[in-house]
């Protein structure tokens, strides 16, 4: 029996989800009964873990067309967790799927949490994917931990979503905090600078650098250089291509060559001029910049010391000059 859509006023949504969801009716393949089923798609779960390139659904096609659907549908209630492209291959081509319940999710954030455990387990999934779901996670765990200390932040306090109905069971245990950019960087099984570079990706990378970064078209340490561009120049990097992005990392990295040669002219100076300490292999012990701040701070004082000398001394020959007007003439 092939899938069939249904308007969504047709049936009752959980409370919290969008009446737009997209819902597939579907026989289950294993009852005898024929029993229908309700299927909600959202597209916020859809959409929550980045989708798969076009050679890597179509072998994921090819793969259900020769062998089935081997792994079941994880279903939250009627919500769709975990098999979108599954389900939607097996609903193009009217193959049957089983699904299976986890009952122990209590809010959208279990759910959440559960879909970024289950990719960073996965090896098809790339570092910068991994890096960003761990960050995801640190978020996610943090936005718990202040509502547990009562944050009153609309964040926090619509952070949790009401189990759709038939979800019961025990709560998912919390899964432990993500404190130190190190513990993120275990979960993501990468480096703790790479987990930097993602950061300031986040952070500072125009829309179109990080689609690069998606799509392998750019290093995760390259783009992070990149982002140090203005936002139009990172855009008109990346629509250049892998060789203009490997020539924007170049000159970004080069302009930083400059300015550490302008940083030693400026220790030079500090040391030359100021008499800036150093330490035994001749560094500054300080920033240059803050060093040459301090010795200037240094002379002002100095020289303020020599102008209030110089104030006392003016007082005290003005004050003698009208105590000799004051004194009456010999004459």
């Amino acid at each position: 029996m092939p899938p069939f859509s249904v308007p969504s006023g047709a049936v009752r949504h959980p409370r919290g989800l969008a009446r737009d969801a997209h819902i597939r009716l579907r026989p289950l393949p294993h009852s005898p009964l024929s029993v229908v089923m309700n299927i909600i798609v959202t597209e916020e779960l859809k959409a929550y873990i980045d989708p798969l390139t076009e050679d890597e659904y179509a072998a994921l096609e090819r793969s259900i067309l020769a062998e089935g659907c081997r792994d079941a549908l994880v279903l939250w209630g009627d919500i769709l967790v975990d098999g979108h492209n599954r389900h939607s291959i097996c609903t193009k081509h009217g193959i049957p799927f089983q699904t299976v319940q986890n009952t122990r999710f209590k809010s959208m954030e279990d759910v959440h949490l559960w879909m970024i455990d289950q990719h960073l387990g996965r090896r098809s999934v790339s570092d910068f994917q991994r890096g960003v779901l761990a960050l995801r996670k640190k978020e996610i765990m943090e936005a718990r931990r202040l509502a547990v200390l009562g944050d009153p932040s609309p964040e926090a306090s619509s952070a949790a979503a009401e189990a759709p109905a038939g979800a019961t069971g025990a709560p998912v245990p919390d899964a432990p905090p993500l404190k130190s950019r190190e513990a993120i960087a275990r979960a993501a099984r990468i480096s703790s600078a790479t987990v930097t570079q993602i950061e300031k990706i986040q952070k500072a990378a125009a829309p179109e650098l990080v689609a690069a970064v998606r799509s392998g078209e750019v290093s995760i340490s390259a783009a992070a250089v990149i982002a140090d561009l203005p936002p139009e120049e990172q855009a008109a990097a990346a629509a250049g291509g892998k060789k203009e992005l490997r020539q924007a990392a170049k000159r970004v990295r080069e302009s930083r060559v400059g300015k550490k040669a302008a940083g030693d002219a400026v220790a030079e100076v500090a040391v030359a001029l100021l008499d800036v300490p150093t330490n035994a292999d001749g560094e500054l012990e300080a920033d240059p910049a803050v060093a040459l701040l301090r010795a200037q701070v240094s002379a002002l004082q100095d020289e303020n010391v020599k102008l209030r000398a110089q104030v006392a001394e003016l007082q005290a020959q003005l004050a003698a000059v009208k105590q000799e007007s004051a004194d009456p003439s010999p004459f």
